[in-house]
């Protein structure tokens, strides 16, 4: 359900509690959109980077304190968004919003129990709109991941009618070196369309003389049951899993080994004696190993040769990344690693991970689809790349509908990838008239996104 007072015409007042990863980059992509931004952040070095990098208010201050709330302007507020690292003063600040009549509240929680029906303090009770677990989220991206193996980022959209695969490109791809143009005249008959190239650090909206690279890790938008044609193209093939190596007892990992325990034969291992145990007790059919993840002896001791896949989320990106090398090394088939520092995003694909899931991109992408107004039903960003993929629906009196789209001025850095109009899927060419209640997906640089919105609305 989205804000009831939510209006595309008008500028929001936003509390952000929290200047980490996902309170900076929330910030950011907001700021895009003209929103009247402040953040309260009470770690000095982060509110100096906010402060120097974003356009936005930054006092140093805690969202558990009445007066900081107050001078941050919570009486005029249309929303808080409590994404700091500890989940009471996140619950605290929401309480304090709701004696203050704040209209929207969201939260980022990690405890569970708040959200339990029977918790004195959960948070139904303090009138939160809406409750943020990022190791859920998390877990279920690792899931998606393992069941196509050949991609390394997977999105669905109108109800999985559409996805957006990420595909690393490499030597075996028999389209390198050719263009979007002479793949499109050379395999017409195949459903897809490439949105987005990622080049190094560089972010390609394709048009069509661009040309196909080493290297390149493309995004196509397709049907499921056109998965396996358009990989085929890239010379890639999903593995089946049967044999997957976890590194990381905590939530996320925990989440992971239960959904898969009961299908696939799960190894996890956690240095932390009391954890391990817990895991123990919590997982039927699991193998729980107490030691070092990142001690090459132990993880070959364990069979790791025989893996197919492993899977680093630990609580710290460094073991994570140095684990997941020495699976590499090791010649491990699929390799997926948390990584939660945005500096290390760029390094990612180029030592060999496959693919990565981050806590605060999830988290950042399902704020953003709530706060968003109703002609976007889901908004969700790929890890490494400045862009986000949205599926809205066309509205009746929408200036995109009724007119063949090579009519409308489609703002540069955003590309049409997919529409789907009742069962129907098909990809938007020059003729094509959208209709309302088509769902379509677009990819957009944030720069284009403003522009985008008026023409869906």
């Amino acid at each position: 359900m989205f804000p009831k007072f939510l209006n595309r015409n008008n500028l929001l007042y936003i509390i952000i509690l929290g200047a980490g990863d996902v309170g900076y980059n929330l910030a950011k992509l907001l700021c895009y959109e003209k929103h009247d931004i402040v953040i309260i952040e009470p770690d000095a070095i982060r509110a100096r980077r906010a402060r120097e990098n974003l356009d936005v208010q930054v006092m140093e201050g805690t969202g558990s304190s009445p007066s900081d709330l107050e001078r941050a302007g919570i009486k005029k507020a249309d929303m808080i968004v409590a994404v700091s690292n500890n989940d009471e003063v996140n619950l605290l600040a929401c309480l304090i919003a709701t004696h203050y009549h704040v209209p929207t509240k969201i939260a980022r929680v990690k405890n569970r129990e708040f959200t339990r029906d029977d918790c004195a303090l959960n948070a139904k009770m303090l009138g939160i709109d809406l409750i943020i677990h990022p190791e859920s989220e998390v877990a279920d991206a690792v899931v998606n991941l393992l069941k196509l193996s050949a991609a390394t980022d997977i999105l669905e959209f109108a109800e999985g009618k559409i996805l957006l695969l990420g595909i690393q490109l490499d030597k075996r791809c028999e389209i390198l070196g050719q263009s979007l143009a002479e793949v499109a005249k050379t395999f017409g008959g195949m459903t897809f369309r490439t949105v987005a190239i990622q080049r190094r650090d560089r972010t390609i909206v394709p048009r069509g003389e661009d040309v196909f690279m080493n290297n390149d890790r493309v995004y196509v938008t397709t049907q499921r049951e056109n998965i396996p044609d358009v990989l085929r193209l890239a010379g890639r093939e999903n593995v089946r899993m049967e044999n997957v190596m976890i590194l990381g007892g905590g939530q996320t990992g925990t989440e992971i080994a239960d959904r898969l325990e009961d299908e696939i034969n799960v190894k996890i291992i956690d240095s932390n004696v009391d954890q391990t145990n817990i895991l123990a007790d919590k997982l039927q059919k699991s193998l729980v190993i107490r030691g070092d993840g990142r001690d090459i002896n132990l993880l070959a001791l364990e069979g790791i040769i025989d893996m197919d896949a492993f899977i680093a989320v630990t609580g710290d990106d460094e073991t994570n990344i140095i684990s997941s090398l020495v699976a590499k090394h090791l010649e491990v088939p699929r390799i997926i690693s948390l990584i939660n520092k945005t500096d290390y995003t760029p390094i990612i694909s180029t030592i060999g991970i496959d693919a990565f899931v981050s806590k605060q991109i999830v988290t950042v992408d399902q704020i953003l689809k709530f706060i968003r107004r109703g002609s976007i039903i889901s908004v969700a960003s790929i890890p490494g790349i400045s862009a986000e993929v949205i599926e809205y629906v066309a509205q009746e009196n929408a200036k995109i509908i009724k007119k063949p789209l090579r009519e409308i001025h489609f703002p540069k850095g955003a590309l049409l990838g997919a529409v789907v109009r009742g069962e129907e899927f098909f990809i938007p060419v020059g003729d094509s008239q959208l209709q309302a209640g088509d769902k379509v997906v677009v990819f957009s640089l944030p720069t284009a996104i403003k522009e985008v919105e008026k023409l869906f609305n």
